[in-house]
């Protein structure tokens, strides 16, 4: 009998889950808990070199070849236009493409439309309420009454998951990291650079990042300091006048284009908080587990979250299809997933750590910023990150 698998979330982790499960000989179905897709949320993110070799096996990467844009450098510099550092972004995969940065409603929308086009079931506006083991069943609760049964559920639900509050009450709420998240798409301007390099700025008061799409529009992100976290009700009430405001004050007194980039957007997306989580202690049980930001979200600054949800994936399959003992297939995902996602999620810590000190703090970052650059910049420091491959 085959194998059932009921994947909470549908975002970017749930239909590649899908399609894991689909490659090991498993019957996966997808419960998204909002009542449509996810088709123009968001802003964008980094595929890196490691993640499209996930895709790869799973014979996807050609299905995300033509989105967004190769994203083969990065470039450091201070406020002030001092160079720090330029280095490769993860080198090259085994089929000899770079990193990837694409709009993340973009990669949804194509995972999802190939998850579909190979028979992968997605059953929309069905929230997770509770879920329970019944002998060698387990059976997911949802709020608009309805239930599933299935032999395992995954919880791909991302960083607010609720598999993972129910396989532990006591879970750790995410770690806020002090910063937020906006940004957008500038159109009609004419940057020096090269087309896809990551182009990043520890500016004077605030982080800005800004990258070249070869048809000429300019994707860009800043990260504004709040020691402390606000309520979701505070980042609501910013008005987009008071956003943009407040960006162009940032950087006012910064070398760069930030403010003709800033200038030159229509829109800029509202600002969200950035969290991670250091150690979720209970991935998994008898027939539950989480995956991807459910278990171990990792700060944007490691360019990673996408990625490690697709190595998760993959993984997981890879597990159940080699042990008939579901317990034992979540206990070997773990034990070959937790030490490497942990390291990168201290990772991406780091990576953040100098985007919002104080005026002491500046000082300091702005003095060992270069040495440390150099340290990152060099391939051999990064290549466990990058140069991770499964064997299927």
């Amino acid at each position: 009998m085959t194998t059932s698998a009921l994947i909470i979330g549908g975002g970017i982790a749930g239909p590649v889950t899908a399609m894991a499960m689909q490659r090991a000989g498993l019957d996966p179905v997808v419960y998204e808990a909002h009542d449509h897709g996810a088709e123009g949320v968001g802003a964008f993110l980094t595929l890196a070199t490691n993640g499209l070799e996930g895709l790869h096996l799973l014979d996807l990467d050609h299905r995300v070849a033509d989105i967004g844009m190769a994203t083969r450098r990065m470039r450091i510099v201070s406020g002030t236009g001092k160079p720090l550092a330029e280095f490769d972004n993860g080198g090259l995969t085994s089929f000899g493409t770079p990193s990837r940065t694409l709009r993340r409603a973009d990669l949804y929308r194509t995972l999802r439309d190939e998850a579909l086009r190979r028979g992968v079931r997605i059953e929309y506006g069905k929230q997770l309420e509770d879920a329970r083991i019944d002998g060698d069943r387990v059976r997911a609760e949802f709020a608009d009454g309805t239930s599933a049964e299935g032999d395992l559920l995954v919880g791909a639900d991302g960083l607010r998951s609720r598999t993972r509050a129910i396989l532990d009450p006591q879970a750790p709420d995410p770690r806020y990291l002090g910063l937020l998240n906006t940004g957008g798409f500038a159109t009609g301007l004419s940057l020096d650079g090269e087309p896809g390099a990551a182009h990043f700025v520890f500016g004077t008061r605030c982080f800005f990042g800004y990258l070249i799409h070869p048809g000429g529009d300019v994707w860009w992100f800043a990260n504004p300091g709040r020691r402390v976290e606000p309520t979701a009700a505070e980042l609501a009430s910013i008005t987009p006048e008071q956003q943009r405001t407040e960006l162009i004050d940032l950087f006012s007194g910064d070398a760069g284009p930030a403010l003709q980039i800033i200038d030159a957007t229509d829109s800029i997306i509202r600002s969200w908080s950035t969290y991670d989580l250091p150690t979720v202690p209970t991935w998994r049980n008898e027939r539950m587990v989480i995956i991807g930001d459910a278990a171990h979200a990792t700060s944007p600054s490691s360019g990673q979250g996408a990625s490690m949800a697709i190595e998760d994936a993959i993984v997981l399959a890879r597990c159940l299809r080699d042990s008939p003992d579901i317990t034992v297939a979540l206990a070997a995902y773990e034990t070959a997933r937790r030490a490497r996602v942990e390291r990168i999620v201290a990772q991406g810590k780091r990576n953040g750590s100098g985007k919002a000190p104080g005026p002491v703090g500046r000082v300091i970052r702005d003095l060992t910023l270069p040495t440390i650059m150099r340290m990152v910049g060099r391939r051999d420091s990064l290549r466990w990150m990058y140069d991770y491959r499964i064997e299927w």
